[in-house]
């Protein structure tokens, strides 16, 4: 974000990792002053702006509050956030010092003070390098032109044959770089070509990749790693060109380290150079119409890649054939090749490989580098598709060939930003939708379809095809679903590795409301589709092919209570629609009288009648209906009744300690109640009389009290329902379930706050943090819907009417 610069000869960089105050390092640049609006506080932090987002600049200038970089965060997150306060997530954020820096900014101030750019946040050390041990080797850090008399960034255009693996066990990455360079235009994208080390040269470099869901700049400094002034990682052919190497530190600085890099997917690296979708193929089990698909997707400009199933007895092993198991390869060509004889004329179907070492370790059958089937090629067709014999890594194979020998292939399909109108030439874009979750523990990490307990619990996301694709005889629906976990090789530091993740998709049958499906909808409903496996990979993707209708696609961790956050993208060939399955927060009414919905009225009290007029209420559907009271508890109503009197004397009020005195003399009474119950606190008392004491009295009186009985009469019922095993605890998982049997209608956000703060650490809820809960769940919703009177979702509160309604519930 722009901002205006103020002088000053102090050279400072500002940056912070979220868990405690900015760090300040000197003598590299400067952050210039915000004159913008805001408030701010000297030492820290300035907050402003609006339109749904918050801006926070943080810093630590002079008394002014100068020298403050500036960054954007959005106004929510996925999980339910408490506005004003501090998240784990912006404390602990790893990234958020990468997002801080301004390339802009940096360079301006290098120039000005005539200092080269040393990054703060990826610094020339050995912890930049390994995480997990000691470097094995002393490695200097050293800049270009201290490796080389005349460095340059990109010599003669960047080609697959520049890319050169080093030490880091990372070819799933230079094949996906490899695969890359093919497409010139989504190669300046990730690797912006105006950057030199001559022109505003001042030892800073930028690339751009697409992190889960956005596209964002990280910016590097040009000191690279290096053992007796050789690069040690990733390098070019040419000794003097450097942008590989860079690009190389980029992606490590953006996953925590070269280490970081080690062992991969190619598409991962793939959907990171193009926001796209990834898809993974056994070719052992490959679809018949496998050729097409692939021919299509290297139409659309797809990124591919393919490997053998490693030797689980030796790394890399080299096959008599030439080709090398467990090592990634990249896709850059698939064709239908002319083929011309005396005796016949045709196409074969081919495909190009390379592999990423680059050098003689080529594939050596039918179709390889001086073999007698280049001769029956006109030469027109080998000088079109650019056929040479060097030794470079890259070969041609048949298609029969590829699919008989390697194992695993990877598509990375682009997404419909990918293709600019210039360049569709008659192609079609894939339609692309995205959803942003995130599994909670205990609140809706259910697992996968083995745990029916808690499956229903997940995510769900409803999925509208409209339209068959147009060259479909079948008038079936191509769709792509990929579901990607976030941040995982980055926390490797932390021990965290991938989570084992898919997908499943169920017909949603018509007139079934927006809220989410409940747990007997999956008992006795079959899926229709789902992701070919669950598997510990960053993204997994399936293709689909179903009839237009409605369907709930529901991600999950194939165990349950794993937390995790998750980026679900769907590709549709036809235009659909999709939002999450959620449902308004609120409570079910009588609609014929205003009033908070008890399908069957019973006298609380044996000698209250009935209201005049009104036997029975209006019917809603889902809530649980009120039973007659049993013999015992119209004793018990009695007996509260007696102790009402006995304890409000004259004035036939109580306050919250009478109110306790009360309650407990019932619900600990033997017998009252299945389990160990030790009665009310104070706190839920007091919670009880301001559910009702609209003129903060602090008192109850007799009819408000038969209110309160008849709501903890069907609060208890409900909760004894929900308790099969009787030992006075909900699941948190079953909690939603009892709240929707009370009445409550509770959106996504809203439940997980309501589990973070009423749940034990185990995920359990007792019975009084249950009563506790649909109290001031009551309260809160009364004291909203009195300001609302208009129904309109908004309610305007000045600041005393906010904390009285907060505090006092």
């Amino acid at each position: 974000m722009p901002y205006t610069t103020k002088t000053t000869r102090t050279i400072r960089t500002f940056y912070s990792d979220g868990r405690g105050p900015p760090r300040v390092e000197t003598k590299t640049y400067s952050y210039g002053d915000d004159s913008g609006g805001g408030t701010s506080v000297n030492g820290g932090i300035n907050i402003g702006g609006g339109g749904g987002r918050y801006q926070i600049r943080i810093g630590r200038g002079g008394e002014d509050g100068s020298d403050q970089p500036s960054f954007s965060v959005p106004a929510f997150s996925q999980r339910p956030q408490v506005l004003g306060r501090a998240t784990r997530k912006e404390k602990k954020d790893p990234f958020s010092g990468v997002i801080n820096q301004s390339y802009d900014e940096i360079k301006k101030k290098c120039l000005e003070e005539g200092i080269l750019f040393e990054d703060p946040e990826f610094e020339a050390e050995d912890s930049s390098i390994f995480f997990s041990r000691a470097p094995p080797r002393p490695f200097e850090w050293k800049r270009p032109h201290e490796i080389c008399d005349n460095p340059v960034f990109i010599a003669d255009g960047a080609s697959r044959f520049d890319v050169q693996q080093g030490e880091l066990g990372d070819c799933w990455l230079l094949a996906a770089i490899a695969s890359l360079t093919v497409n010139q235009r989504l190669f300046a994208k990730v690797v912006p070509p105006d950057q030199s080390f001559q022109d505003g040269y001042c030892g800073m470099f930028r690339f751009h990749f697409w992190r889960q869901g956005e596209w964002v700049e990280v910016v590097v400094d040009d000191r690279l790693p290096t053992y007796y002034g050789q690069l040690t990682f990733m390098h070019s052919v040419d000794k003097n060109e450097f942008w590989s190497a860079l690009l190389e530190k980029a992606y490590a600085k953006l996953e925590g380290s070269y280490e970081s890099l080690k062992g991969g997917s190619t598409c991962e690296a793939m959907v990171d150079f193009t926001g796209g979708v990834s898809e993974f193929f056994d070719l052992k089990k490959a679809p018949p119409n496998m050729f097409s698909i692939m021919l299509k997707a290297s139409q659309r400009g797809s990124l591919m890649g393919c490997s053998i199933d490693a030797d689980p007895n030796e790394l890399e092993a080299r096959v008599d054939n030439g080709l090398v198991m467990g090592h990634a390869y990249s896709i850059t060509s698939v064709i239908l090749m002319d083929i011309e004889t005396p005796s016949m004329s045709g196409k074969i179907p081919m495909v190009r490989i390379r592999n990423p070492w680059g050098n003689e370790a080529e594939w050596k059958g039918r179709w390889s580098d001086q073999s007698r089937e280049w001769s029956l090629i006109p030469d027109s067709q080998k000088k079109a598709i650019g056929l040479t014999f060097d030794d470079d890594g890259e070969f041609w194979m048949s298609f029969d060939d590829f699919r008989g020998n390697f194992e695993k292939l990877e598509i990375c399909n682009l997404g419909p930003d990918s293709l600019e109108e210039d360049e569709l030439d008659g192609k079609k874009r894939w339609e692309g939708h995205t959803e942003n979750g995130e599994w909670i523990p205990r609140v809706n990490a259910g697992g996968c379809r083995n745990y029916l307990d808690t499956f229903w619990t997940n995510p769900q996301y409803r999925v509208t095809l409209t339209d068959p694709d147009d060259d479909d005889d079948d008038d079936l629906c191509t769709m792509l679903v990929g579901i990607l976990q976030k941040d995982r090789r980055k926390k490797r530091k932390e021990g965290l590795d991938m989570l084992t993740i898919g997908y499943v998709i169920y017909k949603i049958p018509d007139g079934t409301g927006e809220g989410p499906l409940p747990q007997n909808f999956f008992k006795y409903n079959a899926s229709c589709a789902k992701s070919n496996n669950f598997i510990n990979m960053r993204e997994v993707c399936t293709r689909h092919k179903l009839p237009p209708g409605q369907y709930c696609i529901v991600p999950s961790t194939f165990e349950p209570h794993h937390a995790g956050k998750y980026l679900l993208r769907m590709y549709t060939e036809m235009r659909a629609h999709t939002h999450e399955m959620d449902e308004e927060t609120g409570i079910i009414e009588d609609q014929q009288h205003g009033e908070y919905f008890q399908p069957v009225l019973v006298p609380t009290v044996a000698s209250a009648p009935p209201p005049v007029g009104r036997q029975e209420a209006h019917r809603i559907p889902g809530a649980r209906e009120i039973p007659p009271p049993t013999e015992e508890e119209q004793e018990q109503e009695q007996a509260l009744k007696a102790s009402f009197r006995r304890v409000a004397g004259d004035d036939m009020e109580i306050d919250a300690y009478e109110l306790r005195d009360i309650l407990n003399t019932v619900f600990t009474r033997d017998g009252s109640i299945e389990f160990s119950f030790d009665g009310f606190s104070l706190d839920t008392c007091r919670s009880m009389v301001a559910m009702h004491d609209g003129d903060l009295s602090g008192k109850l009186g007799f009819d408000e009290f038969k209110v309160l009985w008849r709501d903890l009469r069907r609060w208890k019922g409900v909760f004894r329902e929900y308790d099969r095993d009787k030992s006075g605890k909900l699941s948190s998982y079953e909690l939603r379930s009892a709240l929707h049997a009370s009445g409550f209608r509770l959106s996504n956000r809203t439940f997980s706050a309501l589990v973070m703060r009423y749940s034990s650490k185990d995920g359990n809820v007792e019975f009084g943090d249950f009563i506790l809960c649909a109290i001031r769940m009551k309260t809160m919703l009364a004291s909203f819907k009195n300001i609302d009177e208009e129904n309109s979702g908004h309610a305007a509160f000045d600041l005393d009417g906010f904390i009285q309604t907060v505090m006092y519930s």
